[in-house]
């Protein structure tokens, strides 16, 4: 291991001069350091500004895309919706069918309507209730005395519910 001796340095009296000339610089130090430390409170402010951007920005995109997932889930739903109204139409008409092939009808639509309730979707009734423009689309009046005007009197459409709200309207005919 080696030793370096330690020479104490001499300070000439020039030097102690120009110190005090710098104690005059105090103020434009003072100044200087309080300039970044605005400048630092500015740049911390704009940061934070910033991170608050991005996450509103990905909250809005996590939004988005369920919305639009939801939307996919629903056109697929109204597609399988129309698909249950032909069974529903096919089985007006099953006295014309045998018996194995009406059977096999009303399974199917069993599995499809199973499927679909597995999903949130329920269908719900109209014939004799009030009529509501909410969940009710309108075809046609009719005249009845034995029904309360402004009554369904007939579903041409049944309307659905999809997790308790509306999926599609029922399309009916009113009491006038």
């Amino acid at each position: 291991m080696e030793f370096v001796e330690y020479e104490p340095e001499i300070i000439s009296t020039s030097e102690v001069s120009r110190d005090e000339d710098d104690a005059g610089e105090g103020p434009r130090l003072e100044d200087e350091i309080a300039r970044l430390e605005r400048e630092v409170a500015h740049e911390r402010e704009r940061h934070l500004r910033t991170v608050a951007e991005f996450d509103n920005y990905r909250r809005r995109a996590r939004r988005e895309i369920s919305e639009a997932g939801q939307e996919g889930r629903r056109e697929l739903l109204l597609s399988l919706l129309e698909v249950m109204d032909d069974f529903d139409r096919a089985e007006e008409h099953l006295e014309e069918a045998s018996d194995t092939v009406a059977e096999g009808l009303r399974l199917i639509r069993q599995r499809l309507s199973n499927l679909l309730e597995s999903y949130g979707v329920t269908p719900f009734m109209s014939v004799g209730e009030r009529f509501d423009p909410e969940v009710h689309e309108g075809m046609s009046l009719v005249d009845c005395d034995a029904r309360e005007p402004g009554t369904v009197y007939q579903e041409y459409l049944r309307g659905y519910s999809w997790n308790g709200r509306l999926l599609r309207p029922a399309r009916v005919t009113v009491v006038r």
